[in-house]
């Protein structure tokens, strides 16, 4: 676990001097290298990225003979231009005599140093603002944008508890709505024993409160057994905030709801894709033994192979005729968009693809989870920017996989504020080098060798020397074997030292000796292959069905399971939250599931949890 809270040693009026120190040095070094002027951009849609408010609507900002020179900051630093935002403090820096004006002031060289890629330098100097009056807009900022930091560096524990307290002073119930969620988000993401030494240590009525009831949605917790816990919740805590609507959809498990007692689960079990669709199916059906193992409600399971239907269409309308209430599949984008583009759906649909068209209004839901890279590309530019990364190389295979990922990871980066300094496509293995030098810029700098040897007209020593206007690689690989070729490239081609961040694509999923060319890199990847649900990843094997090879999709399996088991729990819509083999599951607008993954590494060739 990070924590980005660090003790504080210096003054306030210390630390805006070193701030106002820190931002002119970066405007006589940057010589226009900065970020320039930026068009705001809107969120992702099901993405929780909060960023501070630039107005707040029912509060009022303290008075002041400045209130103009803050306004205009504040559009620079939302259009990602700190240096016109510094430019625009200047006067402010050397005139604020409040205590009003200096906290406004120095919220706002936050933001400039955040955006700057310095989040540790930014927050100390929020932690350092005297200012908090109850109420006020001004402290709504501070405390919004201190919790902003503190989230996106990873330090979920502290970002909860400052929502905690945040949620404890905040009267606008739709603020109260978010600050619930935010909350439940980031509890979501700790680890249990995290949550439970936090339990023991900590006093507070309500901050117990929120342990307790996040150790009783953890995974492979049977719903009927939460719900009762979850009544026992309600009764032990019945003033608490979460207690006013339960968060993450858990309400939905509290109400009388007609059991579903038939499913089918529509799979290509021959033909091209049939080992996926048997580990896809290997996973669904232990989760289901499982369950019923533990006394679970079961539902009549029909496992039914769409290749032996003329069409998705054929399929699913045999599996209503045969009185099933949820059809879970089918797997392929082609299947999926077929049914996507029915005008007549009588019964719910759990696809595990995802298309890109849509679906049509129909009486009963299509909810398409998959295994998409690009939501792991979404999630590592919002991991590589919390860590104060602004400058990208994104290096990335030719080609449609290519396109589609480096879409989503551009502009996620973008909209967060950071710049894309580069982008090269590679080829076959015979292009790796030359697309490193390219994207490095070595081709330059042997250019401007050469040319100095001719001026010379003798031999020199040279050391090539990359572009330094980078901060992070952004590996995005179809597979080991590329990120294996490529990684100790970047060595060779003299960029080492530069965080290297990709998608789950660059590990197989088996421990491989050749992993150790991967150390370094830091990768989102399923909970499933990070240790989670150990016991249904030894009964699948035990299977010996050989689909444990594809143990992404085993996992994929048991996540339309446990998401079947919980049907009811979506119907919160984008509050709706389940902890998942395949990441925290989240829903968005267009009923698409989005997965947020585990954070890892490699070290000494072998892939572990950060």
């Amino acid at each position: 676990m990070k924590n980005s809270t660090r003790p504080n040693r210096l003054t306030h009026n210390n630390i805006l001097k070193f701030v106002a120190v820190l931002i002119l040095g970066a405007w006589l070094s940057s010589c226009g290298s900065g970020p320039g002027q930026k068009p705001a951009s809107p969120k992702l849609p099901g993405e929780d990225l909060r960023e501070p408010s630039v107005t707040d609507v029912d509060l009022r900002l303290p008075a002041s003979d400045f209130s103009a020179t803050f306004s205009a900051a504040e559009t620079a630093l939302g259009q990602f231009n700190w240096m016109r935002a510094g430019t625009i403090l200047e006067d402010v820096a050397t005139q604020a005599d409040n205590r009003a004006d200096t906290a406004y002031l120095s919220y706002l060289q936050a933001r400039i140093l955040y955006l700057r890629g310095e989040p540790d330098t930014a927050l100390t100097l929020l932690q350092a603002i005297q200012y908090r009056e109850p109420r006020s807009a001004l402290t709504s900022k501070i405390s919004n944008f201190q919790r902003h930091i503190t989230q996106m560096s990873g330090d979920y524990l502290n970002s909860a508890r400052l929502g905690d307290q945040m949620l404890r002073i905040e009267t606008r119930s739709d603020l109260q709505a978010g600050l619930r969620r935010d909350i439940w988000h980031d509890l979501h993401r700790l680890d249990i024993a995290t949550v439970s030494s936090n339990n023991t240590r900590l006093g507070d009525e309500q901050w117990r409160g929120w342990l307790d009831l996040i150790a009783l949605d953890q995974p492979g917790t049977d719903p009927q057994e939460q719900r009762i816990a979850l009544k026992q919740w309600l009764a032990r805590y019945p003033d608490h905030p979460a207690a006013q609507a339960l968060p993450g959809g858990l309400n939905q498990l509290l109400i009388d709801a007609t059991r579903l007692t038939s499913v089918a689960l529509l799979l290509p079990l021959s033909g091209r894709l049939a080992p996926a669709a048997r580990a896809v199916r290997d996973g669904y059906l232990a989760s289901y033994y499982a369950g019923r193992d533990k006394g679970a409600p079961q539902q009549n399971v029909i496992v039914m192979d769409i290749e032996s239907f003329p069409s998705a269409t054929a399929a699913y309308t045999d599996a209503i005729a045969r009185g099933v209430g949820l059809v879970v599949g089918p797997l392929s984008k082609q299947a999926v968009a077929e049914l996507a583009a029915r005008p007549e759906r009588s019964v719910p649909i759990l696809a595990l693809n995802r298309t890109e068209q849509g679906a049509s209004a129909a009486t009963a839901a299509l909810v398409q989870l998959s295994l998409a890279p690009e939501d792991e590309a979404l999630q590592i530019a919002k991991v590589a920017f919390g860590r104060g990364l602004r400058r990208a190389l994104i290096l990335r295979p030719a080609g449609e996989w290519g396109d589609k990922v480096e879409g989503a990871l551009r502009k996620r980066w973008t909209t967060l504020g950071a710049d894309v300094t580069r982008s090269i496509s590679y080829g076959s293995q015979e292009d790796y080098s030359n697309s490193i030098m390219l994207g490095l810029n070595l081709n330059a700098s042997q250019q401007r060798a050469s040319g100095v040897r001719s001026m010379l007209a003798e031999n020199i020593e040279f050391t090539p020397r990359r572009r330094d206007d980078l901060d992070v690689i952004f590996l995005l690989t179809r597979n080991g074997a590329e990120a294996r070729s490529l990684k100790p490239l970047l060595a060779y081609h003299y960029a080492g030292a530069l965080p290297v961040y990709a998608t789950s694509s660059v590990y197989s999923g088996a421990p491989d000796n050749r992993d150790k060319d991967l150390d370094g890199i830091n990768l989102v990847e399923t909970p499933w292959l990070l240790g989670s649900n150990p016991g249904l990843r030894v009964a699948i094997a035990t299977g010996n069905t050989g689909s444990d090879n594809y143990t992404r999709l085993n996992a994929l399996g048991a996540d339309a399971y446990r998401i079947q088991t919980r049907f009811t729990q979506l119907q919160a819509g984008s509050d709706a939250l389940i902890s998942g083999d395949t990441g925290l599951l989240s829903m968005d607008p267009s009923l698409q599931i989005r997965r947020e993954l585990s954070l890892a590494t490699f070290d000494g060739g072998n892939l572990r949890a950060q």
